[in-house]
């Protein structure tokens, strides 16, 4: 559990029954748990700022790791939908659970095995089908062969056995197969299933079959039309994949303190300091690097997390920094972002940077930039105001796509008060007017210091000297 601090959990086996209580440490928190049709736990915590039951924790975190979820002999992939299919030479059971999403009972196979006890004089030996790439199923039964040759003998001698892998040491399993998951990454391996000779004929007995069955053009015409349904069929189904990876990203991950810890080396590589917090450069278990913002200030740090976690993380765009997660144990919080290697603007603009913008980029940069200040003010549901855009706060990625980061810090403004005042945080040299004489603070701020980071970009030079010029004219204009 890595939500010790919303609720306290229970479990409790006395022998008779067994079942697990949790409760809310505070009442301001509204909390729940379900137990979906497809075998997860999930929490699920209410922000009463977006009005919505937001993902907080589940269990397992993927479809595929739920225990048996495909049933015996159904192979689970995680990029396809729907999620579990039949392997190679066996089919659905029942065909109209399937329809209606419960695979639980799984496959069955097509023709059975030639063993001893079914064998005749005219059938030939089963063979195995290769799937390269899978998780394997649970609880083999390890023995020492000195080759796969031996390996696969040693299954074909036992008629219970219905599979087996070899990787230095020979693994068989007997009776139904579960969990097997395809496209796995990690320790993924080859499996062999055992199947009757009759399911894998050669693929020229095959061709010869389908070339006999089509006669005639009216058949050519109809496999043609079928051709074409199936490509429109594939594209929706593209489509809806590209829609539930979309949706699985606007997930946060609630992070252990003890794991960023450790994925930081504690926090040992410092890459950045913000006005609520330092940055550190952080790797997750699947190598991916991230950048963890650890708040120091407490006032600071509070109102920075809850406006980040309940809005942030469902904010997405391609010039927005990302949030992946956060932290939150008693005074240790920290927020999770993707992780830029290219570092800040700046960097690339003075420090010595060996690296030279060429017009074409610095275009690029300056438009991303401003699509981004739109997004944040006029696409999102709560104009969210910047109120720092300056250099070291875009980051540019591998491509030298730009990323405003270190947005959402500030008050959100609704759009029935568009004009509130907010905490005060800008560097001299890119704050608007306004800043300098108390007035309002409106969206027009962030379009001002967009214009002296635009003046930077363009004539790479400092421009805190220009800024304070530009800055004391406006104050005595207000004034």
């Amino acid at each position: 559990m890595t939500s010790s601090y919303v609720y306290d959990f229970e479990y409790v086996n006395n022998g008779t029954e067994n079942y697990f209580t949790y409760t809310v440490n505070s009442d301001d928190v509204i909390s729940r748990f379900i137990m979906e049709y497809s075998g997860q736990i999930k929490q699920l915590t209410w922000v009463p700022s977006s009005n919505n039951w937001i993902l907080f924790w589940s269990q397992p975190r993927a479809q595929c790791e739920v225990y048996g979820f495909c049933g015996a002999f159904g192979s689970c992939n995680e990029n396809s939908l729907p999620f579990c299919g039949c392997i190679k030479g066996i089919r659905e059971l029942p065909p109209e659970d399937w329809g209606l999403g419960d695979q639980t009972l799984g496959c069955v196979r097509n023709t059975a095995l030639q063993c001893n006890e079914n064998s005749s004089a005219g059938r030939e030996k089963d063979k195995f089908y290769t799937m390269d790439g899978v998780r394997l199923p649970a609880n083999p039964l390890m023995m020492g062969t000195r080759n796969s040759d031996e390996c696969q003998s040693s299954c074909l001698k036992n008629c219970s056995c219905t599979a087996y892998s070899y990787n230095a040491v020979c693994s068989l399993w007997f009776g139904n197969l579960l969990n097997i998951q395809e496209q796995y990454g990690g320790d993924a391996g080859t499996l062999f299933i055992r199947l009757a000779a009759s399911e894998l004929r050669s693929s020229k007995n095959k061709k010869a079959g389908i070339v006999r069955g089509a006669i005639g053009v009216p058949i050519g015409f109809s496999v043609l039309l079928v051709v074409v349904w199936l490509i429109i069929l594939q594209q929706r189904r593209k489509r809806m994949i590209g829609a539930l990876k979309e949706a699985a990203d606007v997930t946060l991950v609630a992070f252990r303190y003890a794991d960023l810890q450790r994925m930081t080396k504690n926090f040992s590589d410092k890459v950045g300091d913000g006005g609520f917090g330092s940055v550190y450069k952080g790797v997750l278990p699947d190598s991916t690097f991230i950048a963890v913002k650890r708040l120091q200030d407490l006032s600071q740090g509070d109102k920075q997390f809850r406006s980040e976690v309940s809005t942030i993380g469902t904010i997405q765009h391609i010039n927005l920094i990302r949030l992946h997660g956060f932290c939150a144990e008693g005074k240790n919080k920290c927020l999770v972002y993707e992780f830029m290697p290219n570092s800040s603007l700046d960097i690339h603009l003075f420090h010595g940077s060996k690296t030279h913008l060429d017009w074409s980029t610095r275009y690029k940069i300056a438009l991303g930039i401003a699509r981004g200040l739109v997004y944040l003010h006029e696409k999102c549901r709560d104009c969210i105001i910047h109120c720092d855009i300056k250099p070291e706060n875009i980051l540019v990625d591998d491509s030298y796509i730009p990323k405003v980061a270190d947005f959402g810090l500030e008050k959100l403004l609704g759009r029935d008060l568009s004009r509130v005042l907010t905490t005060m945080r800008g560097t001299w040299g890119y704050l608007a007017p306004e800043w300098i004489s108390g007035v309002a603070i409106t969206a027009k701020a962030d379009v001002y210091s967009y214009g002296m980071s635009f003046l930077r970009l363009s004539l790479e030079k400092e421009i805190q000297t220009i800024g304070k010029k530009v800055n004391q004219a406006s104050s005595l204009l207000l004034l």
